[in-house]
């Protein structure tokens, strides 16, 4: 029996690719399904939340996850990792200490925003290392039926973060939180704010005018957003003169 997108939770973007909006921070997860793979893009805020993208991925997809990108070491992002088992995984280069070494503070900024200490604790003590860092662009499921490429796109909203980018009619660019919609892009203090004007120039470059671009929170926009919020970054960190 098929199972179509909508009756698996999730919103279908292009052939064989979709999102999920998460409850509580509206954190979104991404699928993607060629013959022989299932990608999933950011993996929830806990280990239960984790458990339940794979589930409905592998029930829309037919078969287990075979791999996972993480757009960026927020906890919200990363916790549910843990629940997809061996599947490797990919992150920006760069970040091997913050997985090496921070479970203390993805614990603290996890229940500062509200995130119950124990669904916390379970999830920080479990957090999986990336098995894989991209330093510039690594091509995924060629000859699949479906191309992947994961993108360091250098420093923004954090110090290392990744684009996932799915060629085609439209594109389709999970952006991870370089980009969001229901809210102001956060910076916290692994920021670089001089820096993300330049990332979102690039996520420009990959998806192109046509794109279907993916924040990491909130709903699923177009380039002329991200023109938009690039020129507002510029102006928020005195970067430089908005684009044309």
């Amino acid at each position: 029996m098929t199972v179509t997108w909508e009756e698996s939770g999730w919103e279908r973007l292009a052939e064989g690719v979709g999102r999920c909006r998460l409850p509580v921070w509206d954190c979104t997860a991404g699928l993607i399904v060629g013959e022989d793979f299932a990608f999933v893009v950011d993996t929830g805020s806990s280990l239960e939340e984790g458990a339940r993208v794979r589930d409905r991925a592998q029930r829309l997809a037919g078969r287990a996850v075979t791999g996972i990108a993480l757009t960026h070491h927020h906890f919200d992002h990363v916790f549910g990792a843990a629940a997809f088992g061996p599947a490797p995984i990919f992150a920006a280069d760069g970040a091997q200490a913050l997985y090496r070494e921070g479970r203390a503070e993805l614990y603290a900024d996890a229940v500062r925003n509200g995130l119950d200490p124990a669904a916390a604790r379970a999830a920080a003590d479990a957090l999986v290392r990336p098995g894989e860092y991209v330093r510039d662009v690594t091509a995924l499921g060629r000859g699949a039926g479906r191309d992947i490429l994961l993108v360091r796109i250098g420093p923004g909203h954090t110090g290392h973060d990744l684009a996932v980018v799915v060629p085609g009619v439209p594109t389709v660019v999970f952006c991870g939180d370089l980009v969001e919609e229901s809210g102001e892009p956060q910076a916290g203090p692994d920021a670089v704010g001089t820096q993300w004007p330049a990332a979102l120039d690039r996520l420009l470059e990959l998806g192109g005018a046509d794109g279907v671009y993916v924040p990491g929170h909130g709903a699923v926009v177009d380039a002329e957003f991200l023109r938009r919020q690039r020129d507002d970054l510029a102006a928020r960190f005195g970067v430089d003169e908005p684009t044309a």
